[in-house]
């Protein structure tokens, strides 16, 4: 079973910032893609950014300009940086990887135990 590890998650203000850590085995980090993934409360989990093998990035529209996504290839971690915070951010943050196909739809049989976000207003 792969074992992601997110870390970095707390209680913040709104407008306030946080950084996310995900630490992944070397097996799935080093030629795939990896993606950052939030579920709220009573909602689905929606991918929020992506970061493909060649270091490109995409992010949903609700964190454009707010979210960076990065990747460091020789700890293993993919990291989002995340600015401007707002209380719509609150969610269970999670992380994966794997085919580009599987970290665009969140396709996998395993996740880790995510980070909690809190944003207060």
């Amino acid at each position: 079973q792969v074992q992601l590890v997110e870390s970095g998650g707390g209680l913040v203000q709104a407008g306030g910032s946080l950084r996310l850590s995900c630490a992944a085995p070397g097996s799935i980090f080093a030629i795939n893609a990896m993606g950052w993934y939030r579920q709220a409360p009573g909602k689905q989990r929606e991918l929020v950014a992506i970061i493909r093998s060649g270091g490109s990035t995409s992010y949903t529209d609700s964190v454009k300009g707010r979210f960076t996504i990065s990747r460091d290839n020789a700890k293993n971690t993919v990291y989002l940086q995340m600015n401007s915070l707002k209380p719509e951010d609150t969610a269970v943050y999670y992380c994966n990887g794997g085919n580009l196909l599987a970290t665009m739809t969140g396709n996998f049989g395993s996740w880790g135990q995510g980070t909690q976000v809190t944003v207060s207003s």
